[in-house]
């Protein structure tokens, strides 16, 4: 049963975008759609113990920050959480939640704070995966987003963080599905933008027919699209046809271009992603005479810049597909001499598993969002008792890049207070504009 309650104070925002206030017991309440500064009136719709969760249903003082929402789907769709939010405000608030991550989880501070790093906050999203449903009820096909806080697909014909031909697409896409004889057994379509090329990977759960490939065929050849075909899991994506150019992102600063498939990871934001690379290898400042590590390296993405500076990279990286394409980029760059890979489990590191790649001048850390534990745990083990590898040095120089500030700070905590480590700088990277998301980076100097 809902409740109305009293008019509370909005104190902040937590990482899930929501507004934070303590009610008249004093308990914490979650606000969907309140800022900070901000007077509410809520409904609450969840109580625990030590906190509740509530809606916004009026509003007596309105935050100087609070702006109207450019989509018009905003509120309905999932897909963004702080359009009415104004975007430097935003940037702050996702550099203060860094900064709290890492002293109340991880009892750090860094020495610096690094400018936060912002680019594009309109039709940056390179990446997507869009769910498709056929209702029958609207005798329509929806192609979107899931709307907030539910199951349902948004009822959306435009979309303002993706690229504006993508936007543009989401209409003809329904049209498209809608026309098919499958239409009831295609659950999504992932998107990729390339440099020159955009893929489209359809997810079908039975054989399409000939007249279904005809009308892909035919999408694809008025839209300038790749068509992509998943009938099952992710290892069964493949090409409809043959031919065109292949997906590649570039990295203009290392004169690279990189490859890849539009199921493999690489950054949602790219030109974001260019800037971050950038300054994590200033950060890292790799010399022709040393040799660094890059864990979780993906298809490259740090490890060939590196490879521009340093004298060898070792790329590791739990995938072995992503293992194979790093290989791939890496020859395709005239990069092989100066770089090597492996594929190996680095959730599961012991310190005799760090010691067995040897020693590095310099570490770069990308993980995903579990965060790096059993590598922080594995070099506090080994400064704690050097005599576990007596011949292995722990790197100098650790430049570590997040995507979620909770599992940075726990393992900050472990490499300044444990590992004989100081975090020398910070902070925060809005690669998810108009999200909760929040990217970091941070670096720490062993003395």
């Amino acid at each position: 049963m809902t409740q109305a309650i009293e008019w509370l104070k909005v104190e902040s925002l937590d990482l899930e975008g929501q507004g934070v206030a303590h009610n008249e017991e004093g308990k914490v309440v979650f606000i969907d759609g309140a800022l900070p500064g901000e007077e509410v009136q809520v409904t609450v719709h969840r109580r625990k113990n030590n906190w509740e969760q509530a809606t916004m249903t009026a509003l007596r003082r309105e935050s100087a920050q609070r702006v109207t929402p450019q989509c018009r789907h905003f509120g309905t769709c999932g897909g963004c959480k702080l359009q009415h939010f104004h975007v430097g405000a935003q940037v702050a608030t996702k550099q203060r939640a860094l900064e709290d991550a890492l002293w109340h989880l991880g009892k750090v501070k860094p020495e610096r704070l690094l400018r936060p790093i912002e680019g594009p906050t309109w039709g940056y999203r390179y990446r997507a995966r869009l769910s498709v449903r056929h209702v029958a009820k609207k005798g329509k096909v929806l192609v979107g987003f899931h709307e907030r806080k539910s199951t349902y697909v948004a009822d959306m014909n435009s979309c303002e963080v993706l690229p504006p031909h993508l936007s543009a697409m989401l209409a003809p896409l329904s049209e498209l599905v809608m026309s098919m004889d499958a239409r009831d057994r295609l659950p999504q379509i992932e998107v990729a933008v390339g440099q020159d090329t955009t893929a489209l990977v359809l997810r079908h759960l039975e054989p399409l027919s000939t007249g279904d490939l005809a009308r892909l065929r035919a999408f694809a050849a008025s839209r300038a699209v790749q068509w992509w075909l998943q009938p099952k899991g992710p290892d069964t994506v493949h090409r409809l046809d043959d031919g065109g150019a292949a997906l590649t992102y570039t990295l203009p600063e290392f004169g690279l271009t990189m490859p890849f498939k539009p199921t493999d990871f690489t950054q949602v934001n790219h030109q974001i992603n260019r800037v971050l690379v950038g300054r994590s290898l200033r950060l890292l400042a790799a010399q022709p005479h040393e040799r660094v590590i890059d864990w979780f390296c993906g298809l490259g993405n740090f490890t060939l810049p590196i490879a521009t500076q340093a004298r060898e990279v070792l790329g590791i990286e739990g995938s072995e597909t992503l293992v194979a394409r790093s290989r791939e980029n890496a020859a395709g760059n005239g990069l092989a001499h100066k770089t090597s890979f492996e594929a190996r489990n680095l959730f599961e590191m012991t310190p005799a598993d760090l010691a067995h790649y040897g020693p590095a001048d310099k570490w770069l850390v990308d993980p995903p969002r579990e965060g790096a534990f059993a590598l922080a745990k594995a070099v506090a083990d080994l400064h704690q008792d050097p005599s576990i590898a007596p011949r292995f040095t722990l790197p100098k120089r650790i430049v570590y890049v997040s995507c979620n500030p909770a599992t940075l700070a726990r393992d900050a905590g472990l490499l300044v207070h444990q590992g004989g480590y100081r975090c020398t700088a910070g902070g925060a990277v809005n690669m998810f504009p108009h999200t909760a998301h929040v990217e970091s980076i941070a670096v720490f100097e062993r003395d």
